[in-house]
């Protein structure tokens, strides 16, 4: 652009103007102008055949670098900066070690009741009471995990059609002295969803005990109900519905466990109520031991 600008002012230039006296002192301006002009055109192009120069470089630098790792067997498209990425990721097969490709994992194994509780007494005789303290902590969870195992065996093999998924029951502990014992199963049929949750969890028996001390149903100016009260077997529920997640019933089992089945694709409330009706509330009351 600067470029042409110079050109531009050359071609548009009267020397003749040079040697009017009457203009003689414009003449020298102008002159002065032409010199700065020709002074900075030489300097920008002087700068071009640097930048032409570089770029020269550059692309030589290039093609003897891919000509060498082409040499070497390495792809053209490994940078420096990722090809430390790729060795850390792929540490076993650039070292030549073999990478895991599938195993047994770890066999779920609760502790062995018997054998804590007798850890515990000789522990206890001995003085050792941090130690006697863990192995009767130990025998807790082994027993909360014993708990679990027995409700699960006690659900039904399937509700309302819906066959069990026994692959993805599970028992899990979070602490001992029966807080935080978790147990889930699945019922499941093409998109058609029903999953039973037994819990020992605080969070949700409030939110629960919130929604029966007020009393009766929530009632709404406008929209469809979102939760209300009922039964199921003569225990009192809550039942919620969200469009996006499905139904939801929830069942306090004494004072500090709950049932609850989360309904996914369940056509009406009745539905859902019906697949409730499936679980024995009483006998699983009796065995987690609630009042």
């Amino acid at each position: 652009m600067f470029a042409e600008t110079e050109f531009h002012f050359l071609r548009t230039f009267r020397f003749d103007e040079i040697f009017n006296p009457s203009k003689l002192m414009k003449s020298k301006i102008l002159l002065a102008g032409l010199a700065v002009l020709l002074i900075s055109f030489s300097a920008n192009a002087q700068g071009l055949m640097g930048k032409l120069k570089q770029k020269a470089e550059q692309a030589a630098e290039k093609a003897l670098e891919k000509k060498a790792k082409e040499k070497a067997g390495v792809p053209d498209d490994q940078s420096s900066g990722n090809s430390s990425g790729n060795s850390s990721g792929n540490s076993n097969s650039s070292s030549g070690n073999p990478s895991n490709k599938g195993g047994g994992g770890l066999i779920t194994t609760p502790p062995d009741v018997k054998a804590n509780l007798a850890d515990a007494e000789t522990s206890y005789k001995a003085s050792s009471y941090g130690e006697a303290r863990y192995a009767v902590q130990q025998a807790m969870l082994g027993v909360e995990l014993e708990i679990g195992n027995k409700v699960l065996k006690s659900l039904p093999e399937s509700v309302s059609g819906l066959p069990s998924q026994k692959e993805s029951d599970q028992v899990t502990s979070t602490g001992w002295g029966w807080a935080g014992l978790t147990i889930q199963r699945e019922y499941l049929k093409d998109d058609k969803q029903l999953r039973t949750t037994i819990a020992n969890n605080s969070a949700w028996m409030s939110a629960v005990n919130m929604y029966l001390a007020n009393g009766g149903y929530a009632q709404q100016t406008g929209g469809e109900q979102k939760w209300k009260q009922t039964k199921v077997k003569g225990h009192r529920a809550v039942i919620e519905y969200d469009e996006s997640t499905g139904y939801k019933l929830s069942v306090p089992l004494g004072q500090t466990s709950l049932i609850v089945w989360d309904a996914v694709n369940f056509a009406t409330e009745q539905e859902v109520m019906s697949a409730a009706n499936a679980f024995d509330i009483d006998g699983l009351i009796k065995t987690l031991g609630e009042k």
